[in-house]
């Protein structure tokens, strides 16, 4: 296992992390745990030298924690840096910063949790928090020797990003979803970077974009065919990461032991500046034709929005342009009718155009709109573009 730097800790941490949110599960149920096989695939990445876990309180139905809990019985324990979140969303009063925490220190069977994060923030989340006190009481649970270190993972944009880095100079660490196709989404590249400058550690999420960068369209496949040195597109994508000197430690989520086995041979491989000016140029390509597969030429400029019905325009264009680009329609109908919600759909658009006046790229919103609901709200087995 290649080992990194992690921000200004005197400790170095393996280059894979293991994200449990996605262990293998039963009957298809979610919260289900496989946990004899959840447990086999975590001592295997723990005895090849992954060092660092990630959990947090949601995950698969709240079972991760007591899973990962058990899992690191028989002196695991000591072999890792645990990490899990503080469930925001559930935050009401001061009281419940101790009542979550304890409760997965309970559930993760452990006196102390390494890395503290404050979950998912957004712009409206990290206000609440904040007016909430949390900072505050987070150095209260580091003096008591609950947490070792606070950071916070994150989804918004750059700016709200930069303003939570320095709103705060106890932050150790930072959580972001970055991959070759997200360089500019979210924090992104400018993200990185700007929390690496300001000393903290970063840790990746969805670095091959939720498993959509694997088994890519035939147009992908033939450009990563044209490399002298072979890669299967989950390494190409964790490699470009890993070639990152900003990049502390990349989870992934791993859901069967071959996934755990292919990622610590990466891993094994892996360092700062190992890539070929070829090979990055060739990544280039790859971003580049994937975002040429893309069928709406939506920029996400939002001069379309607010919509007078609540429809959130861009991000529907966004989910459905996925579902293209990386020929995942299910990932896309999943995050539609899962994680858009209802009243913000395509479904809502009464088609009034009063959008189509504003946008600059001139696109039929409103025909737009129909198709984007015919094949991800109801479930049509193909995705095609509009006539």
């Amino acid at each position: 296992m290649r080992y990194r730097k992690f921000g200004k800790l005197d400790w170095q941490v393996s280059a894979l992390g293991f994200g449990c949110m996605r262990f293998p599960i039963k009957n298809k149920e979610h919260s289900n745990i496989d946990e004899p096989e959840a447990t086999r695939m975590l001592h295997y990445a723990i005895d090849h030298g992954v060092n660092y876990l990630d959990t947090a309180y949601p995950y698969h139905g709240g079972n991760s924690e007591l899973v990962v809990g058990r899992a690191l019985g028989g002196g695991y324990r000591e072999k890792v840096k645990l990490a899990t979140k503080l469930p925001c969303w559930k935050v009401e009063v001061w009281e419940d910063f101790d009542k979550f925490l304890n409760e997965q220190i309970e559930k993760l069977q452990t006196d102390h949790i390494d890395f503290y994060l404050l979950h998912a923030l957004n712009e409206k989340s990290w206000h609440k928090m904040r007016d909430l006190g949390v900072l505050k009481w987070a150095e209260g649970a580091i003096a008591d020797g609950r947490i070792g270190h606070l950071g916070f993972s994150f989804h918004d944009k750059y700016e709200v990003f930069q303003e939570i880095i320095d709103a705060y100079d106890g932050w150790t660490f930072c959580q972001i979803q970055y991959n070759y196709m997200d360089i500019e989404n979210q924090a992104g590249a400018k993200g990185l970077q700007y929390a690496a400058s300001r000393g903290l550690a970063v840790v990746i999420m969805e670095p091959i974009l939720g498993g959509r960068l694997v088994n890519p369209p035939q147009p992908i496949q033939h450009l990563w065919n044209t490399s002298a040195k072979k890669r299967t597109p989950a390494d190409w994508a964790l490699q470009w990461l890993w070639n990152q000197p900003e990049v502390s430690v990349v989870l992934s989520g791993m859901s069967t032991m071959e996934q755990v086995e292919e990622n610590v041979a990466s891993a094994d491989v892996s360092g700062v500046n190992t890539l070929t000016a070829e090979e990055l140029a060739l990544l280039d390509r790859v971003r580049e034709k994937y975002q040429g597969l893309c069928p709406i030429p939506c920029t996400e400029c939002g001069y379309c929005v607010p919509c007078p019905n609540g429809v959130d325009i861009p991000r529907n264009f966004a989910v459905y342009n996925q579902g293209v680009m990386y020929d995942k329609a299910d990932y896309s109908r999943t995050e539609y009718n899962n994680w858009i919600p209802e009243e913000a759909r395509a479904s809502a658009c009464t088609q009034c155009r009063e959008c189509e006046d504003k946008c600059p790229q001139s696109i039929p919103i409103s025909e737009w709109m129909v198709h984007v609901h015919e094949v991800l709200g109801e479930g049509q087995p193909y995705i095609y573009e509009l006539p």
